[in-house]
């Protein structure tokens, strides 16, 4: 298996091309009362997709992700783009950081600096990563799948081949959303070569087998607010774990579409007071939004949601990540169940309640999620020989 330097070039015709749709786009009507309501707001929609088309500067947004090392190596039939930054300096602890959707490895563009190099971003040259970025199988520059197959546990053992090919036997691992979903994967299948993980959600497929009257009442109370909120934001969740074909055709040739549907994310799970570029930019968001596009990764990368229906994670009794754990929890991340749940299925040594900030801890707050993963993993480095 080789590795392959990687350079994100889109052609100019494929620039162009989307410049073309925008402008043709057919507009849907909306109740003039409606507002953030019923879906991604049409006057919000209408001012992106405007910016999009003439003021946004995809070049600009490549060059400064060309400045990430990123590379390509074939796995288990399977081409997945990583960025691979080593610690300035050398003696880094690797550290393999997996992003979600509908995210990408842009996401961590800030954030793997401060791991690199904390001591150029307030902390000490001793806590330095080697840090390694997948993209999903079938998101970004990683290949489409060209089968079923590819849940959290298969992405798991990818990840851990890719380290150590990479030649790192021990290794950290930091995720949330899916990469949630696969860092809890690579605790559970790989045990031995795991020195901690860092977790800033808990996957929306977790849970821990027993009859609710098991329960206490601070727990019981966690799965209704979890459920609580499926019910009301997790339309798309079902229909991307049902009949993500069907949605894909729609957002696949529309990226009028494909900004609609993913800005309300944005929008809900970020900590932005209802006003998105309260939390992120304009920029990043388009970027996030233009790799899906350019890459037409939107089928496959919801398809994601279909794999773990048919293979959700589920603890059984007794079944624990026996490897030490940590939490950052977000204020406005989508809910976790309580902690005491959680300390029954992972060796929980660490939870840290943040001031602010959302799903997209490394694209909303990085500084905060960087300070977490050097101070979990300060300790743990004596082990990672």
């Amino acid at each position: 298996m080789s590795v392959t330097p990687f350079t994100i070039a889109i052609p100019e015709t494929e620039i162009a091309e989307l410049r073309r749709r925008l402008r043709a786009a057919r507009w849907p009507d909306q109740p003039t009362d409606a507002g953030w309501e019923l879906g991604t707001d049409i006057a919000y929609l209408r001012e992106l997709v405007a910016y999009w088309g003439s003021g946004f500067d995809w070049r600009a947004r490549e060059a400064e992700l060309n400045r990430l090392p990123q590379f390509k190596m074939e796995l288990d039939g399977i081409a997945i783009h990583f960025v691979h930054a080593k610690a300035k300096g050398g003696a880094g602890l690797p550290l393999v950081l997996t992003h979600g959707w509908p995210g990408s490895f842009a996401e961590f563009a800030k954030l793997i600096p401060m791991l690199t190099d904390p001591a150029a971003h307030g902390g000490e040259a001793g806590d330095a990563f080697d840090v390694v970025v997948p993209s999903l199988p079938g998101y970004g520059f990683s290949d489409r799948p060209t089968r079923l197959g590819y849940d959290p546990s298969r992405i798991a053992d990818l990840w851990a081949a890719l380290m150590m090919e990479l030649g790192y036997r021990r290794f950290a691992a930091q995720g949330g959303d899916w990469g949630a979903a696969v860092t809890t994967a690579l605790g559970l299948r790989h045990q031995e070569r795991l020195i901690g993980l860092h977790f800033n959600y808990i996957p929306g497929s977790f849970q821990i087998v027993g009859e609710a009257s098991e329960f206490s009442e601070d727990e019981r109370a966690s799965l209704a607010r979890r459920a609580a909120w499926a019910e009301a934001e997790g339309g798309y969740a079902h229909v991307q774990r049902t009949r993500p074909q069907s949605l894909a055709y729609a957002l696949n040739d529309s990226p009028v579409g494909l900004a609609g549907w993913i800005a309300e994310k944005f929008r809900v799970w970020t900590d932005c007071g209802g006003e998105i570029e309260r939390a992120v930019t304009r920029d990043e968001l388009l970027t996030d939004i233009s790799i899906y596009w350019f890459t037409q990764t939107i089928s496959s990368s919801i398809r994601l949601y279909y794999e773990v229906r048919n293979k959700p994670l589920r603890f059984q009794p007794g079944e624990k990540v026996q490897v030490p754990c940590a939490i950052a929890h977000f204020p406005k991340e989508i809910p976790l169940p309580a902690r005491s749940l959680v300390e029954r299925a992972y060796d929980l040594r660490r939870w840290t309640e943040m001031p602010r900030g959302g799903h997209f801890a490394a694209l909303e707050q990085p500084e905060l999620l960087a300070e977490d993963i050097r101070a979990f993993f300060r300790p743990l480095r004596s082990v990672a020989a």
